[in-house]
């Protein structure tokens, strides 16, 4: 019995032995070793990341960041889709090195994975038919799309209670459902509408039938998502992003996306990343 016991401790003692190799993980060493950053970003939702139909390549505001933070480490990226629901996931189960991924820092998600400092605020709206929806209660009792597993999903459940909502797997199937009618409004953050805005503008049968209203639900803090205590690839993320804010860097990124000359200017916007340091969020 005596045996049994010592050896079921010293099973136990293995495992947590292993966890906690596990969680002593050094990603920054990894990717510097074999040369390539595994990037979890989104492939279908411009702005922020989509790909290319004529080169094929991934482009983004989120992409460029993460081709700084490549080249600052000089490596190559691999990229690999994410949606909202499973972006998590793919992150703690080694799948990816990174996330740039229009994700919002929560204390809930916090949890589980780490955070860089703020490198895009915004805030969330809905993209709706022009003139359809001037205050919330147009949008009572209605059907509202949006992206299961957001944050986006959660805040419309709260601020209109009575609001019907249609969790689907990306936003441009959002719009889709708008264009049929199907429901009254998507909501998101205002920057990745705008992306989607930009696209209808582009088509001549959809172009100036669709707007954002004024009407702001929250606001969104975008943070990089790294392995919950990766604390040499956290410090060397955020290192770059405070660099890049310095260097000019960030807000020419941040003008190539949303500046007044792009499809996709929005209201409200900005990388934030001194915000962080200041404790200003």
């Amino acid at each position: 019995m005596a045996r049994r016991i010592g050896l079921f401790v010293l099973a136990l003692a293995m495992v947590g032995a292993l966890c906690g190799a596990a969680l002593a993980a050094d990603t920054l060493a990894d990717v510097k070793k074999k040369g390539v950053l595994v990037a979890g970003v989104k492939d279908s939702l411009p702005p922020f990341g989509s790909v290319d139909p004529g080169t094929k390549k991934f482009a983004g505001y989120d992409i460029d960041f993460v081709n700084h933070i490549a080249k600052k480490l000089g490596v190559k990226v691999e990229y690999k889709p994410v949606s909202s629901a499973n972006r998590i996931a793919m992150l703690m189960e080694n799948r990816i090195d990174i996330l740039a991924a229009t994700m919002t820092k929560t204390p809930e998600r916090a949890k589980q994975i780490d955070f860089s400092y703020t490198y895009f605020l915004t805030g969330q709206k809905f993209l709706t038919k022009k003139g359809t929806v001037k205050t919330l209660k147009d949008l009572e009792g209605k059907r509202v799309a949006t992206a299961k597993g957001s944050t986006s999903e959660q805040n419309v459940k709260i601020a209109i209670p009575s609001a019907i909502v249609l969790s689907l797997d990306d936003y441009p199937q959002g719009i889709l459902a708008l264009q049929q009618g199907k429901v009254v409004a998507v909501t998101t953050d205002e920057s990745i509408l705008a992306g989607q805005l930009g696209v209808l503008e582009k088509k001549s049968a959809t172009r100036g039938k669709y707007e954002i209203p004024d009407l702001q639900i929250s606001m969104e803090p975008y943070g990089i998502g790294m392995r919950k205590g990766d604390a040499n690839f956290v410090k060397f993320v955020n290192d770059t992003l405070l660099e890049m804010e310095k260097n000019g860097e960030a807000k020419k990124i941040f003008e190539k996306w949303f500046g007044p000359k792009t499809e996709s200017p929005i209201s409200r916007g900005n990388f934030m990343i001194t915000a962080d340091r200041m404790g200003l969020e």
